[in-house]
């Protein structure tokens, strides 16, 4: 039944698969399929496989894996018979909730995060995000009469954002926030994650050549089926500019997720306030256009991608180069880059 309304959906130009020619006798046919609804962006995989069927049952399980995902790390919807993350928001205080094994292990790898980057990853910040997201949506809405939201507010939500009152029992599977007034917000980690999640399980049912990007978050599974290694680009933060990248990675079984200040911001006075908020300040900060982390576990690189951000270059760096596997691009407001040790390896420009 599920295969069926993935391809009632193919039909209606939403996931489209297709199909194109290699240059020598393939083992595998390339195809590509993309979807719209998941996550509040737009996901698409390409790959390799023996046939089209093969191929389409696999951007089924993406689909359906990623929805289930979805559906959990919601703040804002609920869905009937889950318990997701806007329940355990909404017992604040209240009550533990029972909730999906998915829910507790991401959240007991965000509190490891946590601890690893001193805090600049805090999925714990909802009640400060929450007000930015108001102001920025409001703003978005109307700009004439866009304004920052009252510092006063932002320092009173700022004392509920103690990740230690994020309450979990692994045993008992309940999650429960010990603050009346924090609420969850999994924005830096969610995509990452259940794309890193996911692509784990289409290589456990035979997937070995793809990739996966799920609005931006980039996960490769394998190479190309010539054994050459995935091209993904750096987004130029310029988006006027005819450079579309501004550097283009090689890759195999990693993935590449970049945090800017492009991507989703509103105008006050003439300035972009952008939503990646600094735990220090509870404010946006202007020190870099973007920073890009490239490693093996996209969940890893969504959340590093925030907290590297948010952190002194020398700071960032420090952690990265603590971290195995792992590197990073700085890129500043006038142009120029900073690279972590190993960065410049994976680079391939034309």
């Amino acid at each position: 039944m599920k295969i069926k309304k993935l391809l009632a959906v193919t039909l209606a130009g939403i996931l489209a698969v297709s199909t194109a020619a290699c240059s020598r006798e393939p083992a595998l046919t390339r195809y590509d399929a993309q979807f719209l609804q998941l996550f509040d962006t737009i996901t698409s995989m390409v790959g390799y496989a023996k046939d089209k069927e093969t191929f389409t049952a696999y951007a089924q399980e993406l689909h359906d894996e990623l929805e289930v995902y979805h559906q959990l790390y919601d703040i804002y919807h609920e869905y009937e018979g889950i318990n997701n993350l806007k329940t355990i928001n909404d017992n604040a205080g209240i009550e533990p909730v029972v909730v999906d094994g998915k829910i507790i292990d991401m959240l007991e790898f965000a509190k490891e995060l946590n601890a690893r980057t001193n805090g600049y990853f805090n999925v714990a910040m909802g009640s400060v995000l929450s007000i930015w997201h108001e102001y920025r949506t409001a703003g978005i809405d109307d700009p004439m009469t866009a304004e920052l939201p009252p510092m006063e507010a932002l320092e009173e939500a700022g004392k509920h954002m103690d990740i230690n009152d994020v309450i979990i029992d692994k045993e008992a599977s309940t999650v429960y926030l010990a603050d009346a007034d924090m609420s969850l917000d999994v924005g830096a980690i969610a995509k990452g994650y259940a794309t890193e999640m996911v692509c784990r399980k289409l290589e456990e049912d035979g997937l070995t050549k793809a990739l996966v990007s799920v609005g931006g978050n980039v996960r490769a599974i394998g190479t190309k089926d010539d054994g050459s290694k995935w091209k993904l680009g750096i987004q130029n933060p310029d988006l006027a500019s005819d450079t579309k990248f501004l550097h283009m990675i090689a890759v195999a079984d990693m993935s590449l997720v970049t945090s800017g200040d492009y991507q989703r911001y509103y105008t006050v006075d003439g300035v972009q306030y952008h939503h990646i908020v600094n735990p220090d300040t509870l404010m946006p900060w202007f020190e870099y256009d973007s920073v890009s982390i490239l490693c093996k576990d996209s969940g890893m690189a969504d959340a590093l991608s925030t907290a590297v951000f948010n952190m002194k270059q020398e700071d960032g760096q420090a952690l990265i180069e603590s971290l195995d596997g792992v590197e990073a691009m700085w890129l500043y407001p006038d142009g120029s880059e900073k690279y972590s040790s190993g960065f410049q390896a994976y680079m391939e420009d034309e």
